[in-house]
């Protein structure tokens, strides 16, 4: 059961187009660690009924791409964009829900390097990323 504290301590991220379109949910934790939740349908599985690479690629870069830009802006407002993004497949899942969760690990003052973890609900590790964002000037 989650305190009314705990509650609070939550921040919703609500992004048009993509997160819409797949489904994944985006939130920020009292400590600034971003968390994306998918709760896996047929739509997010690949001809072999497991989830497909792209949505794991989809999920990192949101949630690496989200902790970089709190490591320009605390309040979340830089703009960023994807520089690099490598992953490591590690295992596979087709059901149930999967959160991703990224770290910052160094940057400057225009780059921000994040490695990444995608988990199931078990814990059990299906994939890593490392990647690299460069703060934009949005247009």
């Amino acid at each position: 059961m989650t305190s009314d504290s705990e509650a609070q301590a939550v921040e919703v991220v609500s992004d048009p187009g993509c997160q819409q379109m797949v489904g994944y949910q985006t939130q920020f934790d009292a400590a600034g660690t971003c968390r994306v939740t998918l709760d896996l349908a047929a739509r997010h599985l690949n001809r072999h009924r497991i989830l497909h690479g792209g949505m794991i690629a989809t999920l990192m870069d949101v949630a690496c791409g989200h902790t970089a830009g709190r490591y320009f802006d605390p309040e979340g407002n830089a703009s960023v964009v994807t520089v690099a993004l490598n992953l490591s497949y590690i295992a596979s899942t087709s059901a149930g829900q999967v959160i991703a969760t990224a770290r910052t690990t160094g940057g400057g003052k225009s780059t921000a390097h994040v490695m990444g973890e995608l988990h199931d609900a078990e814990g059990q590790l299906l994939a890593t990323a490392t990647a690299i964002f460069r703060r934009i000037t949005p247009r």
